[in-house]
């Protein structure tokens, strides 16, 4: 898909839809954020990116993007101008959730996709 010359002007908005406590985090790098939002705010807030033709970069937890959210499985089922990437809880370790991760647990086992990576 070729941008329109009106794209490029437009900034990519930075989103945090997530636990509070890394809301802070991303609040202080210049994010805007949504600490511990329900189901309906993500849904209207991802609803609401679409239908602006918005450009976006949403970070959510890895609670959210395990909930059943229309919006939020439509732009990761169709990409584009909507970018979504889930991160874990503060200090627990991260389960790689994407189909590609997924692909590589029943090639190679879970241990080995999830396994912490060495210092």
């Amino acid at each position: 898909m070729v941008d329109t010359e009106q794209d490029y002007g437009r900034p990519t908005r930075m989103l945090f839809l997530g636990e509070d406590r890394l809301a802070d985090g991303f609040r202080l790098i210049g994010f805007e954020t949504h600490p511990n939002p329900d189901p309906e705010l993500v849904d209207r807030t991802i609803r609401d990116l679409l239908r602006g033709r918005e450009k976006a970069f949403v970070v959510v937890d890895d609670a959210v993007m395990q909930q059943d959210i229309p919006s939020l499985k439509r732009v990761r089922r169709e990409g584009g101008r909507i970018v979504v990437i889930a991160v874990p809880p503060l200090g627990e370790h991260p389960q790689l959730g994407s189909d590609v991760a997924r692909r590589l647990a029943a090639l190679f086992g879970n241990a080995v996709v999830n396994a912490k990576a060495e210092p």
